[in-house]
Parts: C-alpha cells; structure tokens; sequence
C-alpha cells in the first residue's frame, strides 16, 4: 500500500485581526497548489485540516509560518493514498471550536500540558488519574483510553453541563483530558479550572500525537477523524470504517460486521430510530 498523502491538522490560539484578508490569501494560495480539506479562522486563532502531496503540504508550511503569528505553528501528520476532503474551503467562525462560553478566553489563559510519554509513564506507573475524554458519543464508540469517563455528550457545547455534573470530589483529583487534536481540550481545561477543579492536564497534541509517539499503548480500539478516513488505527492508518449513505452517521469496525449495516439501506444506528441527518459537523475540529 503505497500512501503518498500527506494529511495534517494543526491549531493555535492567538489574536487575529483582518480576518477576510486572510481568508482570501489561505483560499487562493491553496485553490492555486491543490490542497483540499478545511481552515477555520476567528478572532481567536486558527484551526487548520488540510491534505496533498509533501511538496503541496511543505509549499503551505513555509507561507504559513511567514507570518509572525503562526511562526512556531507545528503540523501533526498522518498519510493515506488519497485525499480524504473533497474541496477547499476557508471559513471565518465567531470561534475556531464552538463551546458558547463567554468566560472562557484560551487567547489569553492558558492550561496546563502533559506530553504524550509522560502520560503514558503515569499509565505505566498506575498513577491516581482520572481521564477524562471530552469528545463528542459517536467519536467515543470508536475507541478511547482504558476507563476513560465518557461525558456522552452529542456536542462540545454541551461538555459545561458535563463539568457541573461531575463527582465534585474529583476537584481535589489529578485530571488529564484528551480529544483528537488537542484544541477541545484548551478551552475544557480552563473551564474545569474556573470551575474549582485543582488539577487538570490535557494531553499535548491529543490522541493522534499520542498514537505518533506511544503507539496507541493503553489505548483501546481507533480514533474518528472528521474526515472522510473517519477513523485511525494506531499506526495512523484508515481502517477501513465507513459513512452510513442513509443517516450520514459513522460506522465503526463492529457496526460494519452487524447484519443491521446493509450499504444504501441502514447501519445499526439509523434503524433503531436515528433521525435520518447527520448528528455531527466534520468542521468541529481535531
């Protein structure tokens, strides 16, 4: 299997002004090399999943990091044979990942890290954590770390209500969170802090560096992404998952097994009653 694509996301947090500028400069420089996929752009910084060849991936670095507010940008990669996005598109979002909490301002707090090894050491230690995964169900039904908390939740803007839901005396706990990318978690990190919770930590570059520089060790099952991959292995390979045609929800491994999952027909969550649209937004973010 030769995998000559280069798939990337990345984040950051920072104040950016001109926001319809950068949309035009982002459209047209991308639209001109060949890259497709998604960039996400607010006053808050920028959210970026875009996928082409190395050359097409090094042309975007290097102008990315031109500009003084993405200089120290850093890209996390995975590979597959073709492009998994269909267009290019450049959006300007009030936020580049939507929680609805005026409160939370990640452009000036920041919350605490924890590198992918050094999480994995404390696992490896039995340390006294609690995990705590903060992405949405459907993402979780594809794997996630051993006895991880699942707040089953539909959408990140419903994860406030989670927190106050929590066993308070978890406030007094080591927390470590996670998603896909990493950037839920900067906004879920400081809400928990606002809200009396002493100890919380967010895996540095999330699930897929996790994998990148673990293994996916203390992991069980694979990762969704939001795009048309819809999931991950270990090795940060596709597995093979798919898309149901009817309800546009994803199908992980097992669902594709069912006799319930019939291409062009249903899966197994359509049949039992899903409202027949897709319940989640491929421009969530990583």
């Amino acid at each position: 299997m030769t995998q000559t694509i280069v798939n990337i996301s990345t984040y950051k947090f920072v104040a950016l002004k001109d926001l319809e500028r950068y949309k035009e400069h982002f459209l047209m420089l991308c639209n001109h090399i060949g890259l497709l996929g998604t960039i996400l752009l607010s006053e808050e910084g920028i959210n970026i999943m875009v996928a082409g060849t190395r050359e097409q991936i090094d042309i975007f670095g290097k102008y990315l990091r031109k500009d003084p507010c993405f200089e120290d940008i850093v890209f996390k990669e995975s590979y597959s044979e073709t492009v998994p996005f269909k267009r290019m598109r450049v959006r300007i979002k009030s936020e580049i990942i939507t929680m609805g909490v005026s409160s939370v301002d990640r452009v000036h707090e920041t919350g605490r890290h924890v590198k992918p090894q050094e999480f994995k050491q404390w696992l490896d230690e039995g340390r006294d954590v609690v995990i705590l995964d903060t992405r949405n169900d459907y993402e979780v039904d594809f794997g996630t770390f051993k006895n991880a908390i699942d707040p089953k939740i539909d959408n990140f803007q419903e994860f406030p209500e989670v927190v106050d839901k929590l066993d308070p005396s978890l406030k007094d706990k080591t927390i470590v969170m996670f998603c896909t990318g990493g950037v839920r978690c900067e906004k879920a990190s400081i809400l928990m802090e606002q809200r009396g919770f002493k100890h919380v930590y967010q895996i540095e570059g999330g699930i897929l560096k996790y994998f990148e520089e673990c293994g996916g060790e203390h992991w069980e099952g694979d990762c969704f992404v939001f795009d048309e991959r819809i999931a991950l292995n270990k090795k940060l390979e596709p597995t093979g998952a798919a898309q149901c045609h009817v309800c546009g929800f994803p199908v992980n491994l097992d669902a594709l097994k069912s006799p319930e999952y019939i291409p062009e027909i249903s899966c197994p969550k359509c049949i039992h009653g899903m409202p027949h649209k897709r319940r989640y937004d491929r421009n969530v973010g990583i």
